[in-house]
């Protein structure tokens, strides 16, 4: 699962978000036939955002789509979501979510699983560092 695309995409953007001196978390959604939709990154300190998180991100990166693209949807994360970013892949039907980690934080994942969400927590070791290493660096922003 590590391996995947759609992870690989979402760790680089968490990667990309850190240089650029933003939260470090990424994101990508990922069609049930496995093409990227779209992927981004959180951009709240960047953009100076209320709600350009990671997955609002790669959702908004994907651009307009119809209904039909989203359903049987992968959204991959390096951090727990959010209850914003829960309630969009509730919204939008995604079917499945896989974390990163969520040491650092727990989102909404007992809700996911409520409303018949499959949830992969894969306790990325590199996901953790990267988030733990941020928040100590810039507690401020956290």
């Amino acid at each position: 699962m590590e391996s995947d695309p759609g992870f690989i995409a979402a760790l680089e953007e968490a990667k990309q978000s850190y240089a650029e001196g933003g939260v470090p978390i990424g994101a990508a959604l990922v069609s049930k036939d496995g093409e990227i939709l779209g992927r981004g990154h959180n951009m709240r300190v960047q953009k100076g955002s209320a709600t350009l998180h990671a997955e609002m991100s790669a959702l908004e990166n994907s651009g307009r789509l119809p209904a039909s693209a989203y359903e049987g949807a992968t959204m991959y994360t390096t951090l727990s979501p959010c209850d914003m970013c829960t309630g969009a892949c509730i919204l939008y039907k995604v079917k499945r979510i896989v974390i990163g980690e969520n040491k650092n934080f727990m989102g909404g994942e007992e809700y996911l699983m409520n409303h018949g969400k499959e949830l992969v927590v894969l306790d990325n070791e590199e996901c953790k560092q990267l988030m733990e290493k941020f928040m100590k660096e810039k507690p401020e922003l956290w």
